[in-house]
């Protein structure tokens, strides 16, 4: 097989890779399995470590070593409404995101090693918030 035939047959097999994961053929997923989905469509990396739910959606904090990272999902998806989402550290700045969006505001990020950080985040006016957690 030539050089250009491998490399399309391993685009054409990656691809339906990518499709039989994406629609769940492949495996059975564990528990743990759904918390690092949630994370990967969020955008943030680490343990989910906080969930605040709240009428039009939900605001989720990860933790990892060092960093910190939260977002603002909406519970519907899909006309574009007014998001944020608010990520401080103790002692430091907060870091904000917000706009009209689909889906989701964030997300944020912020060194937290050793730190207490607290989040907020609003859908269509709605909002919920964590007070100082991780310390």
């Amino acid at each position: 097989m030539s050089r250009w035939g491998t490399r399309a047959w391993r685009g054409r097999v990656a691809g339906a890779v990518a499709v039989a994961v994406a629609t769940g053929v492949l495996g059975v997923a564990g528990p743990g399995v759904a918390a690092a989905e949630a994370a990967a469509l969020a955008g943030c990396s680490g343990r989910l470590a906080k969930t605040v739910r709240f009428a039009t959606g939900e605001l989720r904090v990860y933790k990892n070593r060092q960093y910190a990272c939260a977002v603002t999902v909406a519970k519907a998806p899909g006309a574009r409404r007014a998001m944020s989402v608010t990520l401080q550290p103790r002692g430091g700045r907060a870091v904000v995101d917000a706009g009209r969006f689909t889906r989701q505001a964030g997300p944020v990020t912020v060194h937290a090693l050793n730190r207490c950080v607290r989040a907020v985040g609003s859908v269509a006016g709605r909002g919920g918030a964590t007070g100082w957690i991780l310390c």
